[in-house]
């Protein structure tokens, strides 16, 4: 395996009494696509809030590239290379997917305002311009939207929102990318393509670490699984090790109708 990428060294996370995660501990190496799973609650978004800067642990650090993010503001930790996308889509709806890309794109560059970001999409003729240009056009053919980029952002799919955020996400140049909970609103047609999008991105050489419910998914694109219960680590390893051990059947059996959905869709996916 390679050397670690990311790692999560003994995070905790209190408010006020309640712990929303308790002495998480991992590893990610370069060039894994690792999922970070759990039911509801379990504190996948809250460890993603803090490898991102947006929530200071309460205890223990995250380092990216050897580098303490302890203290770190979240442009400061994209610009090590870390990146991210939201549960949330969070396009401009009233700009068109072209210039959602660009916008990302020269905030990466120098952080105009957003005013001064959508004048500079009128400088066409300067040599950087057509150069950005030419990266948005190629990040949207990346993640399937070429042919959407005339169009309002608002105005696509939630899943083809969703991918206007991995574009944006792209944008940074990223070293390694976090994706939370990206197949959310997606069919299984899209889910399948953005499988495939998944792997080009690794391919490319960016690191994958995401937050998925979508079982099936997660056991087919996952080079290894950490599972969180109640804010605690409770197993990690390969796929095929993680969808028989009983601290993760547990873990879902007990959690209703979804979860026990969720658990047995892994299981389908061991038979298939």
């Amino acid at each position: 395996m390679s050397a670690a990428i990311l790692s999560v060294a003994h995070v905790g996370v209190r408010f006020g009494g309640l712990v929303a995660i308790a002495d998480l501990h991992f590893d990610v190496a370069q060039g894994e696509i690792v999922s970070l799973i759990g039911p509801n609650g379990a504190g996948k978004t809250t460890a993603f809030n803090v490898m991102t800067g947006f929530l200071k642990p309460s205890q223990g650090e995250v380092r990216f590239r050897g580098t303490s993010l302890t203290g770190l503001q979240p442009h400061e930790i994209t610009r090590l290379g870390l990146s991210r996308t939201f549960q949330r889509t969070s396009v401009f709806p009233d700009d068109t997917v072209f210039e959602n890309v660009m916008i990302g794109l020269h905030r990466q560059g120098g952080g105009m305002s957003r005013t001064l970001l959508l004048d500079a999409l009128l400088a066409r003729t300067r040599a950087s311009e057509r150069a950005l240009r030419e990266r948005a056009e190629a990040l949207l053919d990346w993640v399937g939207l070429a042919g959407r980029a005339g169009e309002k952002a608002g105005a696509l799919a939630y899943g083809e929102q969703r991918l206007v955020g991995v574009a944006l996400a792209l944008a940074t140049e990223p070293a390694m990318l976090l994706l939370d909970e990206p197949v959310s609103g997606m069919n299984a047609s899209e889910t399948r393509i953005f499988v495939r999008l998944i792997r080009q991105i690794r391919e490319r050489g960016i690191t994958v670490l995401l937050v998925e419910h979508d079982m099936p998914m997660v056991m087919e694109v996952s080079d290894r699984i950490v599972v969180l219960n109640h804010g605690r680590l409770i197993a990690e390893g390969r796929p095929e090790a993680i969808r028989s051990d009983p601290a993760v059947i547990e873990a879902y059996l007990g959690q209703g109708s979804a979860a026990r959905r969720a658990a047995a869709g892994a299981r389908e996916v061991a038979h298939a």
